[in-house]
């Protein structure tokens, strides 16, 4: 499913679709029960789509942010969005808590207690990525891919960093 070129990882539209799958796949074969979908936003934002679809519930959004530049891979100081934007009155109970890869586990490690500090109707937080990075200092609860060379990853739509909308009109 994957192609590597030079610690780089390259992603395909189908495989990260796919991926989504079969994570949605691995959580529900764990009977893990949540009330709550949780994605971080940028890169939590398909996939929690696509749970949101999946296991019929309502997405929650939180806006998180540590990677900027040009090309979005410099890693700078995390900045956690002032609420989570939901159609739930009552945030709480049981979160799954979904974003795209953890790179450093920075964005885990600070986003928890951040939840819990804001949100303390939150009984339990479990966390689901595709990627898993050997540099993090963080494992998730669900994960469907560990990256022991830890490669920059490139995804199907991060060709939205470097493109212009110029550049989509030809």
């Amino acid at each position: 499913m994957l192609k590597s070129e030079h610690k780089d990882l390259w992603i395909s539209w189908e495989e990260y679709h796919r991926a989504i799958e079969l994570l949605a796949l691995k959580i529900h074969d764990s009977d893990f029960k949540f009330d709550h979908i949780l994605c971080l936003a940028r890169g939590g934002l398909r996939i929690g789509d696509v749970f949101s679809r999946l296991f019929k519930l309502p997405l929650s959004i939180l806006s998180v942010s540590s990677y900027r530049g040009e090309a979005g891979q410099d890693q700078g100081a995390i900045k956690i969005g002032g609420s989570i934007a939901s159609v739930e009155k009552n945030f709480g109970g049981r979160v799954l808590l979904v974003d795209d890869l953890v790179d450093s586990g920075v964005t885990f490690r600070e986003v928890q207690p951040w939840l819990r500090d804001h949100y303390p109707e939150i009984t339990e937080v479990k966390s689901a990525v595709i990627w898993v990075k050997s540099s993090s200092v963080v494992i998730p609860d669900f994960y469907l891919t560990y990256l022991e060379d830890s490669p920059w990853i490139h995804q199907p739509f991060e060709l939205y960093d470097t493109h212009g909308l110029e550049k989509i009109r030809t």
